[in-house]
């Protein structure tokens, strides 16, 4: 966690409230008090939440918060390196991955995250064809992690841009869900004056009205303004970020993607 460089993040209310109580329960303390009850009761003590919304919504940024803020390690899942092209060696290394994480679990002092990223790649629909080796594989990685999931001893984060293809037995397995949502103007404005300070409020709360940007779009936005300033050694006008705005969109000020961001280096 000590290597996660902090940020400040800004989210709708509604965001805010979840996952502030979702920082809270994953505190040690709190977390080991809960799990234990959890266990007391007979019910399952591992923790899988689920974040999504669509892309540069700040759900990636986000966890990594979550476990600095914790005191978390972060095990960050390469799913690309969990798919083989050998019959069974793919379900091997999904089972060998889950059982890492519970050694970790074991030996660590504290549970770290099991970090699934852009999970959608995994966490698919199941196939009703099972003619196709590939049909097969994806089932069969699909069924070992549902199974894996029920006895999770650990806290397992999964984000996606795109829930509509996640298979309803894996939202069943997450006790929590939270959706990044598009900004509001007054918290967008935040982002853009976190990102770039020299913004008047009126600036930022005017161009939060005029682009509906993601944090992503806005930080992308900070980045070309600042290698514009290395290059010339000039300030961007109020006019210049407008024209960075509008190169942003790929096709029309109406297509800008509805999302939530986040904010810059604390």
């Amino acid at each position: 966690p000590s290597d996660i460089f902090a940020k400040s993040l800004y989210y709708n209310p509604s965001e805010e409230q979840q996952i502030s109580r979702l920082e809270s329960l994953l505190q040690p303390d709190a977390f080991a008090n809960i799990t234990q009850r959890l266990a007391d009761s007979g019910m399952r003590k591992g923790f899988a939440c689920l974040f999504y919304g669509a892309p540069g919504t700040g759900k990636t940024e986000t966890v990594l918060q979550l476990a600095r803020k914790t005191g978390r390690a972060l095990m960050q899942v390469n799913i690309s390196s969990i798919k083989d092209k050998y019959v069974g060696e793919s379900e091997k290394n999904i089972k060998n991955l889950f059982d890492r994480y519970r050694q970790l679990v074991e030996s660590e002092p504290i549970a770290p995250i099991l970090f699934f990223n852009e999970a959608d790649a995994i966490f698919n629909k199941r196939s009703e064809n099972t003619v196709r080796a590939v049909d097969k594989m994806e089932n069969a990685i699909q069924n070992i992690i549902l199974q894996e999931m029920e006895t999770l001893p650990g806290i397992l984060i999964a984000t996606t841009n795109l829930s509509e293809n996640f298979d309803s037995a894996f939202e069943r397995r997450f006790i929590y869900k939270i959706y990044f949502e598009k900004p509001t103007p007054e918290v967008a404005s935040h982002i853009w004056q976190t990102m770039l300070p020299n913004l008047s409020a009126e600036e930022a709360l005017q161009l939060a009205e005029e682009y509906p940007f993601t944090g992503g779009q806005i930080e992308n936005i900070a980045r070309k303004q600042q290698v514009e300033y290395i290059l010339t050694g000039k300030q961007s006008t109020m006019a210049d970020l407008q024209g960075y705005c509008k190169q942003e969109c790929l096709h029309s000020d109406a297509a800008i993607r509805k999302t939530i961001g986040f904010a810059a280096n604390s």
